[in-house]
């Protein structure tokens, strides 16, 4: 007889899941109380003077399935988390934390239902959307020579391509506090961080002190869908290629993600094209 697949305490039922997220709180604060990095938080209103990358996306979503209440939910979600980083210097030796700066996710703070992934499905729960801003600030720093030091990963398929596909479009994923985002200044000169909204889109930029001799782009290879039982998968390798601005010699290839992630909209958005048997 086969062996039972064992099954996760948090993934009894929704008591169990409630208590282990609880638990993996505690241990973050305790983490961060014993650590020794500095963490960024001051802000300047006089923007640094060098712009290394500039990022924006739309802010309201469609398709099928997608809830237009929601959508404007994150849009509130994105505003408020947003503040705390919209000028913040991250100066030598320090690390920029996603939810060193925003603080607990709570209704008082204005938060309101927006989508979540909970169980591999699409949910609305308090802050949801957050995963958006995570990712315009990935997608900075990996035109940088920051150090990403915390970076954890959902469905990159969240919702339909619109025109040209966008390499890492999605995927960063942040939850209240142990699921964050981080990153290190390890170079020699501060970093600036902008991001601002308008009726349609969100922007972000990243601004230095000085000009930065490589050149980051990034690159998505052999992206597909395939289809596993009833469900379907995004699946790419994507990487970071990193290069001389000067001579444009190629310095080095560094994989960002072995990307397969499960579609969260409706499958007969995907283009015939490119589903792989």
């Amino acid at each position: 007889m086969a062996d039972k697949k064992r099954v996760r305490f948090c993934d009894i039922n929704p008591v169990t899941y409630a208590i282990s997220v609880k638990k993996e709180i505690a241990k973050r604060h305790i983490e961060n109380a014993r650590s020794s990095e500095r963490f960024a938080t001051a802000r300047c209103e006089e923007k640094l003077p060098v712009v290394l990358s500039h990022k924006s996306n739309i802010l309201i979503k469609t398709g099928k399935g997608v809830d237009p209440v929601l959508q404007r939910n994150k849009v509130v979600n994105l505003k408020i988390a947003s503040e705390p980083m919209n000028g913040l210097v991250i100066h030598p030796g320090e690390t920029f934390s996603f939810f060193k700066l925003t603080g607990k996710i709570t209704p008082k703070k204005g938060y309101k239902a927006g989508r979540v992934i909970q169980g591999g499905k699409l949910v609305p729960d308090v802050g949801g959307g957050l995963c958006n801003l995570a990712n315009t600030i990935h997608l900075l720093v990996l035109d940088s020579p920051l150090d990403v030091t915390e970076f954890h990963t959902h469905s990159d398929a969240l919702a339909p391509d619109h025109g040209k596909r966008v390499p890492m479009s999605a995927g960063t994923s942040v939850g209240y506090n142990y699921v964050d985002f981080r990153f290190k200044n390890n170079t020699d000169q501060d970093f600036q961080l902008l991001i601002w909204f308008d009726e349609e889109r969100m922007y972000g930029e990243l601004r230095c002190e000085k000009e930065i001799p490589l050149a980051y782009e990034i690159v998505e290879e052999d992206h597909h869908f395939e289809k596993e039982g009833e469900d379907y998968y995004r699946v790419s390798k994507i990487y970071r290629d990193v290069k001389d601005k000067s001579t444009g010699a190629f310095v080095r290839r560094d994989l960002i993600w072995d990307n397969r992630s499960k579609v969260m909209f409706d499958p007969s958005e995907i283009p015939a094209d490119q589903i792989r048997e």
